[in-house]
């Protein structure tokens, strides 16, 4: 059974940091894409950050670039998000998603509903 389970939510300060991770199991990383996806109280699920296992080629919303880093330990099969200088916008529900693609090159490409796999979410709250 695929399952993708994520953690390291919780309440943070503002410029506080927090480490997402993202554990798969069920299949491996090779040729897929795993992106990181959030979703605010009454407004729409936005990409935030994506990794593209077979090069480790990344994206980032802009909204997040120099903030946050994504990263992936394949032997681990597992995702991590590492969330630096947290604003209260970045409070929201927080998924890890996963597609089996040849991503190299293309790790920018690809949204919600090119996803296959998705996990349940993991709460970020930051206070101000």
């Amino acid at each position: 059974e695929v399952q993708l389970v994520e953690s390291g939510g919780g309440l943070v300060q503002a410029g506080g940091s927090l480490r997402l991770s993202c554990a798969a199991s069920g299949f491996t990383f090779d040729d897929y894409i795993i992106v990181w996806f959030r979703q605010a109280p009454g407004k729409e699920r936005d990409k935030v950050s994506s990794i593209c296992s077979s090069d480790l080629s990344t994206y980032y919303a802009d909204s997040v670039k120099g903030r946050f880093t994504i990263s992936s330990d394949n032997a681990k099969n597992t995702v991590y998000l590492q969330m630096n200088s947290l604003k209260p916008e970045d409070a929201a529900v927080y998924y890890c998603a996963a597609a089996n693609y040849d991503c190299s090159g293309y790790v920018y490409s690809y949204g919600i509903r090119d996803m296959d796999f998705w996990g349940k979410g993991t709460l970020v709250t930051v206070s101000s």
